[in-house]
């Protein structure tokens, strides 16, 4: 089973636009739904906090303190699709950053529910 990590935007989440800390998410992962392969464990699910400077090492926290080392990193559907967009960084600039700091594929979204 794919071990994951999903990230969520806090703002978003905070704000009450739907996204309740994230159960679409959790279900798209158990299920290998949307962009998950396969049925995925997650390992760790981290808060994005505006302006998002302490994303990576945030990730990079959690993924030490789980002691589990994920196969992948998933920016939650919030973070990619949300409108308005972050005003700090696009989806593709904070999967750059992670990918460089962790040296594990990033990638954008993790359900097609409405």
């Amino acid at each position: 089973m794919e071990k994951v990590v999903i990230i969520g935007c806090g703002a978003y989440m905070d704000s009450g636009y739907g996204c309740p800390g994230e159960w679409r998410c959790l279900k798209a992962a158990s299920f290998g739904e949307g962009k998950f392969d396969s049925p995925s464990s997650v390992v760790s699910f981290v808060k994005c906090e505006c302006p998002g400077r302490s994303l990576a090492p945030n990730t990079g926290m959690a993924m030490k303190l789980s002691e589990i080392k994920p196969d992948a990193i998933h920016l939650s559907s919030c973070m990619v699709n949300a409108k308005p967009a972050c005003p700090y960084a696009t989806a593709e600039e904070m999967a750059k950053i992670l990918q460089d700091k962790t040296g594990i594929p990033v990638v954008p979204g993790t359900h097609d529910y409405h």
